[in-house]
């Protein structure tokens, strides 16, 4: 995708100048961004989705006795009818299910692959919605069918009301106010509230969500990826004491001791290599609710195309796929990195891989991680 060529997706503007304006500062919001859009499944498909165990999905309703959430699957019995007000079934992940939800999600990868997380699809019923709340990440909530009114604005008070199921903000003061037709769409940075109410039956919104994990998620995964990756070189020495003298408090540990621990885990932490491949792999590390099934080897001849359930990234000595990771160099390294950027490789650029790495991408093919074309 070109950075710099304007987008009716984003106004006009060009992914450059959306994310110098908007990205992470201010709302934006973009009538028929997608003129003519069509949601990416019908009502029937999606109830469908709700009924699977590997698809994560929820119900919200509000109702006189209050608040109540619910967490799938769900059997057709259990969503309300279509006709009942004011309940919203949200299904997470959709562009792992569904093509034309995948290719909708690619048309947000001017924001790199390593934040770019799912699509999410509410249905929403007269009056549904799931409260004024805040993110911790960016989104773009796209309207694709009916209408949803968006109340919008900055939070000055982030106290949650008590003893609901849901997070709602307390004392929501919104700024701004705008109905949502089919095709028009609504970016807003973390931290914004936001409360959208469908407006009649029928009203489904896709919502385009980032990862944003803490300090504290990414440390406790890229260093357990570290630990597990941590190999003990030939002949490593041992820890020796020879100056330790007779001590009577053996309960204490010694200052050597001590030191020699804490330069053993700083010397492990300062391995560029090891952390970068912890990162990568973290990074492209499907969710648990993702399998692949095995797919057929690549062919002499063939095109490939990833599939979409594969995440794919690199940095400047690794290629990383499926939470696993890859040393790349030379024409190798190029022609990764453009099947990463771009999803998809042609038989003539297939052809140029080494014998090595066709052999890598067809045992790719096996795993269902991509496919021939």
């Amino acid at each position: 995708m070109n950075p710099l060529q304007k987008l009716p997706l984003l106004g006009g503007l060009s992914p450059a100048q959306f994310m110098r304006r908007h990205w992470q500062k201010k709302p934006c919001l973009i009538r028929q961004a997608v003129p003519g859009v069509v949601p990416p499944v019908t009502r029937p498909e999606l109830l469908a989705l709700a009924a699977r165990d590997d698809v994560e999905s929820r119900l919200v309703q509000q109702a006189k006795g209050g608040w109540q959430l619910r967490h799938g699957p769900f059997e057709r019995r259990q969503i309300p009818p279509f006709s009942r007000p004011g309940w919203t079934l949200l299904v997470q992940g959709l562009d792992l299910h569904v093509p034309a939800a995948h290719e909708l999600l690619s048309q947000f990868r001017f924001v790199p692959e390593a934040r770019l997380d799912d699509l999410m699809i509410s249905y929403a019923s007269d009056g549904g919605g799931v409260g004024p709340h805040t993110d911790s990440y960016d989104v773009f909530l796209l309207q694709v069918s009916g209408q949803r009114r968006w109340r919008v604005g900055s939070v000055k008070d982030a106290t949650l009301v008590d003893g609901v199921p849901v997070k709602l903000l307390a004392n929501f003061q919104p700024t701004e106010e705008w109905v949502l037709e089919p095709g028009d769409m609504l970016y807003l940075p973390p931290r914004w509230g936001h409360d959208g109410i469908a407006v009649g039956n029928d009203c489904m919104t896709c919502s385009v969500g980032f990862r944003t994990p803490t300090p504290t998620e990414t440390a406790r995964d890229v260093l357990q990826r570290m630990i597990d990756a941590l190999e003990a070189p030939d002949q490593e020495p041992h820890y020796r004491d020879p100056a330790q003298s007779a001590t009577d408090t053996p309960g204490l540990i010694p200052a050597a001791l001590q030191e020699f621990a804490q330069k053993a885990v700083i010397s492990a932490l300062n391995d560029a290599h090891s952390l970068s491949c912890a990162l990568g792999e973290s990074l492209t590390e499907p969710k648990a609710i993702v399998w692949f099934e095995g797919g057929e080897p690549l062919q002499a001849g063939q095109g490939l195309s990833l599939d979409r359930r594969t995440r794919m990234m690199y940095d400047e000595r690794h290629v990383f796929i499926n939470g696993e990771s890859f040393r790349a160099g030379g024409r190798d390294a190029r022609l990764m990195r453009q099947l990463a950027d771009q999803r998809t490789l042609g038989a003539r650029e297939v052809a140029q891989l080494s014998a090595d790495a066709r052999e890598l991408v067809s045992d790719w093919a096996e795993a269902g991680w991509l496919r021939g074309v």
